[in-house]
């Protein structure tokens, strides 16, 4: 990625935000900070997930409440956030005849670069998204997926402190799709830009993005830092073992464990923050136990995602 100055991870929050559109409540007091590298956006048809995103940038106005994106407010600085935003759409929005590179220094110049600085950096940002054979073709000759990377291109070429793409994966196929998430992966890890990401596709917010926000009836009904939810996780563990189980679990015990037998040699067993798996391995050679088996329990986002439709309107949950 061309670098960009490193302004650090600016955030999202949103201020008990509500828009009506057509006499309808589309969103729906939404409240509280985004701040992750990645945050994911999801929920099914009509959530309200398109309508956050072109609120955010400002085509629809709040009916009530506001959210602030890299610091500012939405309902006034929206020219400010739009010249820091770069946006990727679902749909294709290309201008017929030109040629990519010409629409990435056009786009460029649009969002304040002067033109040479436009071009120099067009041509790195295509080349950078393997588009630079290519560039001067004209972008309707391109497959599916070049035109995806085109529209990132257009969305990146002013080196914006904030990305938002919409269905970024859309239609591709396995190897254009396994690109684009390695391009994200390097926005992200590059610490220079933070990414709001819609997808419908599970797989694509689990791979890349670190928080999650969930959408229903536009309410949010799960807010999640996913970061945080892998490492809890791993403290729930599911034992099978061998010897003088109740020796081992009041050694376990003592430690700060807590355990729940079940059976002779099954238990399940939550571990305090300071102690880690291979301590109950010495826990149990100590007892004479055999651990047999051991597994983490991590709730997939699928069963995340599936939670959270169960959960009643309006009914927040920032933690399952």
């Amino acid at each position: 990625m061309p670098s960009i100055p490193n302004i650090g991870i600016p955030s999202i929050e949103l201020d008990h935000l509500t828009v009506n559109l057509g006499g309808r409540t589309i969103l729906n007091d939404l409240d509280g900070p985004l701040s992750g590298r990645v945050i994911g956006l999801l929920g099914p048809n009509g959530a309200g997930k398109s309508t956050l995103m072109q609120t955010l940038l400002g085509f629809y106005k709040p009916h009530s409440g506001t959210a602030r994106v890299l610091g500012m407010d939405i309902r006034s600085d929206i020219k400010d956030i739009r010249h820091r935003i770069g946006y990727m759409p679902e749909n294709d929005a290309f201008v017929s005849g030109m040629s990519a590179i010409r629409l990435v220094r056009m786009m460029g110049e649009l969002s304040g670069l002067p033109r040479h600085v436009a071009l120099e950096r067009a041509h790195e940002i295509l080349f950078f998204l393997g588009l630079g054979e290519a560039r001067y073709r004209n972008v309707e000759t391109y497959s599916l997926g070049m035109k995806q990377l085109a529209k990132l291109a257009v969305a990146t070429v002013h080196g914006p402190q904030m990305l938002i793409l919409d269905e970024p994966t859309n239609g591709l196929d396995a190897v254009a799709r396994g690109r684009m998430i390695e391009i994200i992966l390097k926005i992200r890890d590059s610490g220079h830009t933070q990414v709001l990401l819609s997808s419908h596709l599970l797989r694509d917010v689990e791979e890349c993005c670190d928080e999650v926000l969930i959408l229903k009836d536009g309410r949010i009904v799960v807010s999640t830092n996913l970061e945080e939810e892998r490492r809890t996780n791993r403290k729930f563990l599911n034992l099978e073992v061998h010897g003088n189980l109740e020796a081992f679990v009041q050694e376990a015990d003592e430690r700060g464990c807590e355990s729940a037998v079940n059976g002779s040699r099954k238990l399940k067993m939550i571990l305090p923050e300071e102690v880690e798996v291979r301590d109950l391995y010495r826990m149990a050679a100590g007892c004479g136990v055999e651990i047999r088996r051991l597994s983490a329990k991590r709730d997939s986002l699928e069963e995340i995602f599936m939670k959270a439709m169960e959960t009643p309107d309006g009914h927040l949950q920032t933690k399952l």
